[in-house]
């Protein structure tokens, strides 16, 4: 049985070697002119992947600028309203320190106003009061100022 099994192997070996033919002269030719095909359309290809690269590339940052010129100037704008804002507040601070100090003055004026028509009524009525009964007034009030 060695022998049989021995006898196949071989067998194998030699239809193996003998069953390989090698490749014909004139069909690298061909096969080179396809292949120099497939590499320039594959050139052609990654160019124009190349190409859509930097094109997608170049409108990805000027979106980018954009937006960030967007950003800048919505960023501006927020501080000068800010801004504005704060002169409005003091503005409107000095305006109310401004009417209150004349509210104030006003007020100072209506009590100098009350005082000086307070102390006319107040002149004449003493006048009234002391004349018709100046002697028996003039000793009673005498007594408590002396005191």
């Amino acid at each position: 049985m060695t022998k049989t099994i021995a006898t196949l192997i071989a067998g194998l070996f030699a239809t193996a070697a003998f069953a390989q033919t090698p490749a014909p002269a004139a069909a690298p030719v061909p096969a080179a002119k396809a292949e120099a095909k497939v590499v320039k359309a594959e050139a052609k290809e990654t160019k124009e992947v190349a190409k859509a690269d930097a094109k997608e590339t170049k409108e990805v940052a000027k979106a980018d600028a954009k937006e960030h010129k967007e950003v800048a100037k919505a960023e501006a704008k927020e501080t000068k309203a800010a801004a504005n804002a704060k002169e409005e507040v003091a503005g409107a601070k000095a305006d109310a320190k401004v009417e209150k100090a004349k509210a104030h003055a006003k007020a100072e004026k209506s009590k100098e106003k009350a005082h000086a028509k307070e102390a006319k009524e107040t002149k004449p009525a003493d006048k009234a009061a002391a004349v018709p009964a100046a002697a028996p007034v003039v000793a009673s009030a005498a007594t408590p100022a002396a005191k």
